[in-house]
């Protein structure tokens, strides 16, 4: 479930920074979507390996900033096999009907200390809200890199059926990081 907000951040991260008007690739091997939440009150942190997206973004012009970003839902790591498993199943996010977690933006723009607010649709296990995420932008190594963070509920995208919803097992509200890595130049084929 973290891991669909996590999709949201980078998808805005990443739209909103890039130097160039042409359509960027996400850096997969360096960027990272992880998600915290509380499992009887204790944080849990857990990964997804698999990330990917395409960005569009001229800063002379940041209301034509696109940006769409695709996690693996197969992909996450809660560190055991076992658990890894157990989320994948249709109680959880539904891998095999729904394998992946899709950010699209659908606005940009700039905000306050040097920040970016991105807005668009986050659509994990096949249930579609709106979002809006605080990201912060740098420049390293070549690259822009987007970074922020999303507190989402879980139950609002269903991630979490049956006995799962009791929300003293496993808390509502997952905290979705991301840093998105798009090296300039690096633009998708057409």
């Amino acid at each position: 479930m973290a891991r669909f907000i996590a999709l949201s951040f980078m998808a805005f991260a990443v739209s909103g920074g890039l130097n160039v008007a042409h359509a960027q690739t996400l850096d997969s091997s360096k960027s990272a979507v992880t998600i915290t939440f509380k499992q009887m009150g204790v944080p849990v942190d857990a990964k997804f390996k698999k990330v990917a997206g395409q960005l569009t973004f001229d800063p002379a012009n940041t209301a034509t900033a696109k940006a769409t970003v695709d996690i693996d839902v197969a992909s996450f790591d809660l560190g055991d096999p076992l658990y890894n498993q157990e989320v994948l199943k249709k109680e959880w996010f539904d891998a095999a009907k729904y394998p992946k977690a899709t950010f699209t933006s659908t606005a940009i723009s700039p905000a306050s200390n040097g920040r970016l607010d991105a807005s668009g649709k986050l659509t994990i296990k096949g249930r579609t809200l709106d979002v809006k995420v605080p990201v912060t932008m740098k420049t390293e190594a070549g690259a822009s890199v987007f970074e922020g963070a999303l507190p989402i509920k879980r139950l609002a995208f269903n991630i979490g059926e049956g006995e799962w919803k009791d929300t003293s097992m496993v808390a509502d509200e997952v905290i979705i990081k991301f840093k998105l890595v798009a090296p300039v130049g690096a633009t998708t084929k057409k």
